[in-house]
């Protein structure tokens, strides 16, 4: 079951997403019900780990086994979403990933990868792209040229 739930003030929501770099990009998506671009990942399930939940997400999402590098941000978002307009808690960890040794890098700039009822679009977006693309989060665009060497806590609004 995932870590997940509606009340009367809107959803609560435990995640994990993905930070897979090649030099000066960063690996984003978005599905068919998503206008806008988002970091692999997903909910973790009850009585999972946060690690074993981001790579098992990658492991759906993009086919590939990749390992862990280190936790970056563990962050406290509050965010109405752009397509339902819930409006969200979420903790979130992040996690920097190594793919070098699978084959993504070899997927080229864009590609679409299926899960399970869904169709995800994948691309490699610039960092200095990133302040012009329609993309969350928002801290992102700015921090992908600082990445933590330890677990930073953050509070988002957006």
């Amino acid at each position: 079951m995932d870590i997940t739930f509606d009340t009367s003030e809107g959803r609560f929501n435990y995640r994990v997403c993905a930070i897979l770099l090649q030099g000066e990009r960063l690996l984003a998506m978005h599905d068919e019900r998503s206008p806008y671009y988002y970091l692999p990942g997903g909910r973790v399930r009850m009585g999972e780990r946060a690690e074993d939940a981001v790579l098992r997400e990658v492991r759906e999402e993009l086919g590939i086994e990749a390992r862990i590098k280190r936790p970056l941000w563990l962050s406290q978002a509050f965010f109405t979403e752009d397509v339902d307009r819930i409006g969200f808690h979420e903790m979130c960890l992040y996690f920097l990933l190594d793919a070098s040794e699978t084959n993504l890098l070899l997927r080229g700039d864009r590609f679409r990868g299926p899960e399970r009822r869904h169709v995800h679009d994948f691309k490699w977006l610039p960092f200095a792209r990133l302040k012009d693309e329609y993309f969350y989060p928002l801290f992102l665009k700015t921090e992908i040229y600082h990445l933590p060497e330890g677990l930073t806590l953050r509070t988002d609004r957006e």
